[in-house]
């Protein structure tokens, strides 16, 4: 990795989806308004068969962008090598335009808890994990995007707030952020802070993707589960993004209860017809 800080964007997509294993066909024969696909990079770190035969379908029809769930950038075990190697090997088959995981921890002594657990917002965990993206960024050769996630508890010892932690390891460790909105709103409501402030925390040159998704409202919390549409309220913070960060290649995701394919398509025109009009605006 060069030392110099690199404030520059990757290459626009445009609108995408998430690539699950119900849309395999759909997409493939009638991709409607899709311009770019995600696939969860786990899935196909595997030596061979079926999953690997539809990747390379998609590889030849999309543009695709790798999102990991189990790097475990803020772990106190040891960065798993094995892991890295299978990634990097699958970011040579599939040649992504980037490749994301989350800022988070997934594990401890070896066990993979398999969510996504928060982090304590204080100078030791910061530097800790400046540490590990820059050895991330320096075995992949490549700079990462990392998404903020839902949470809901946090820590008595913070010194910082979610969003100042993240604009400082994507400062310092020279990657990329992943603006997941529906987590924003949801830890905002949890939380008790202005979700407004966290995108104004953020540096607009580091923002180079956006997700949308729905959540599940529990008592008193919201759950962000992946499993019911996008509400208006991150709609409409899904346009005060795009007013702050500009055009920011965006992506629906969906992970359960999963609807008809055309449900998917009519979010994804709703994210285009709020975004272009404001796009054109300021251009």
């Amino acid at each position: 990795m060069t030392n110099q800080t690199n404030t520059e964007r990757f290459p626009h997509l445009g609108y995408g989806l998430g690539l699950r294993v119900e849309y395999y066909e759909s997409l493939l024969e009638q991709p409607g308004n899709v311009e770019w696909l995600e696939i969860v990079s786990e899935n196909y770190m595997i030596p061979g068969g079926s999953p690997l035969v539809w990747l390379d379908k998609f590889r030849e029809r999309f543009p695709l962008v790798m999102h990991g769930v189990s790097m475990s950038i803020g772990g106190t075990d040891s960065l798993d090598e094995g892991y890295l190697a299978r990634l990097c090997a699958l970011a040579r088959r599939v040649e992504p335009a980037w490749i994301s995981d989350h800022l988070c921890w997934t594990g401890v002594q070896g066990v993979n808890l398999h969510d996504l657990m928060p982090l304590p917002y204080t100078e030791e965990a910061l530097a800790h994990v400046i540490d590990r993206v820059r050895r991330v960024q320096d075995a992949l050769g490549r700079r990462i995007l990392l998404e903020n996630v839902s949470s809901y508890i946090r820590f008595a010892d913070a010194q910082l707030t979610e969003w100042q932690f993240l604009a400082a390891v994507a400062e310092r460790a020279d990657c990329l952020i992943l603006l997941d909105i529906n987590n924003v709103h949801v830890s905002a409501h949890n939380h008790g802070f202005s979700p407004l402030d966290y995108l104004d925390g953020l540096p607009a040159t580091r923002v180079q993707q956006f997700h949308l998704a729905g959540h599940e409202q529990g008592t008193p919390l919201l759950i962000d589960t992946h499993d019911a549409p996008i509400i208006d309220d991150v709609w409409n913070l899904y346009v005060e993004a795009v007013r702050r960060y500009g055009r920011v290649s965006t992506m629906i995701e969906r992970d359960d209860h999963m609807p008809p394919l055309v449900d998917l398509l009519t979010e994804l025109d709703r994210a285009r017809l709020l975004a272009e009009p404001l796009l054109r605006a300021a251009a």
